[in-house]
């Protein structure tokens, strides 16, 4: 079974010291049936302490606070972990009695919040493409191929048009995205037919640099099948789930998954740059190359601000120079 060494470094560089950082990350997999989490160090700098608890979801979160000033902040996970091949489930059902299912499982926990869908302008047109794939003659299965492969085909693989902020109707129209894209349109066509299905984040293991997505976080979709459970599928590659993927956290979309996010107290603009090394016994080379940002960002909303119209700031001043007209009265 294959072993894989995982390194990923977020960092994030500020303009000038920010102060009480509050963070969560959510990096840390667990042991299931498929995947098995041999170790994993977290190395945080400025060094605080890190506490973890299970969300909603049973994903392992882990939070921290930086509150004195700082300039950089640097997340580190080196994770190794063994992976198993799942094998395609043979379903002994017939394809009526699997939507009954489907629509019975949709209705209740832990299903029904997996197929609420949510606004899409686009959603009659986005909707017509999925009934002229779905055929009612098609299991859950090969409905969700049919869709994962109508995504491979029409929709062009290309970062750097889309973010995590993108929607799914700026999806459709652009034709184009990255995995976490992908994930979100087969999550919206999944659930116009009512079939529970949930975002999952993790990473995909390189093997000659054939798949897409490889060397940065990764995402697809798990669905339920009638008579089986979850089942990932990985409309980016246009494959089954198996061993070349490891599983970090699932959730209804992207923001439950979030590898990394927060808030802190300071000019808004500042850099972000995300790197990630994934080898094995046969991409061992890989690790004596220097580690090189898959995926730089500079915060957008902001492009020119200074000490002198910072809101925070601003306010401190103004609460100065009334005491001191107060004193001088």
């Amino acid at each position: 079974m294959p072993v894989f060494n995982v390194l990923h470094i977020t960092k994030y560089q500020y303009p000038s010291p920010v102060t009480d950082s509050a963070n969560q990350i959510i990096l840390s997999p667990l042991s299931n049936d498929f995947q098995e989490v041999i170790s994993q160090k977290l190395s945080l700098f400025p060094n605080v302490k890190l506490d973890f608890y299970f969300d909603f979801f049973t994903n392992k979160v882990g939070v921290f606070t930086i509150v004195e000033p700082h300039n950089f902040l640097e997340i580190k996970s080196e994770l190794v972990v063994e992976t198993y091949p799942i094998e395609l489930p043979i379903i002994d059902m017939d394809v009526i009695t699997q939507w009954e299912d489907v629509k019975e499982q949709s209705q209740v926990f832990p299903y029904v919040d997996f197929v609420r869908q949510e606004k899409i302008e686009s959603k009659d047109e986005i909707f017509e493409a999925v009934r002229n794939i779905a055929k009612p003659e098609l299991s859950v299965m090969e409905t969700t191929t049919e869709l994962s492969t109508y995504i491979y085909e029409n929709f062009a693989y290309k970062q750097g048009v889309t973010d995590y902020e993108t929607e799914i109707d700026e999806i459709w129209k652009l034709k184009a995205g990255v995995c976490q894209d992908f994930a979100h349109l087969l999550l919206a066509m999944l659930r116009m037919l009512g079939v529970p299905s949930r975002y999952v984040s993790g990473y995909i293991s390189p093997s000659n640099q054939e798949l897409r997505g490889e060397g940065a976080t990764h995402a697809w979709v798990e669905v339920y099948i009638p008579g089986y459970g979850w089942l990932g599928n990985d409309p980016t590659n246009n494959c089954w789930v198996s061993d070349r993927h490891i599983k970090i956290a699932i959730g209804r979309d992207f923001n439950d998954c979030t590898p990394v996010k927060g808030t802190y107290k300071g000019l808004s603009n500042h850099i972000l740059s995300v790197s990630v090394i994934i080898t094995n016994e046969n991409t061992k080379e890989k690790t004596s190359l220097p580690i090189v940002p898959m995926y730089v960002r500079e915060n957008p909303k902001v492009i020119e601000q200074t000490l002198d119209n910072n809101s925070y700031r601003r306010f401190l001043e103004i609460q100065q120079q009334q005491q001191q007209q107060q004193q001088q009265q």
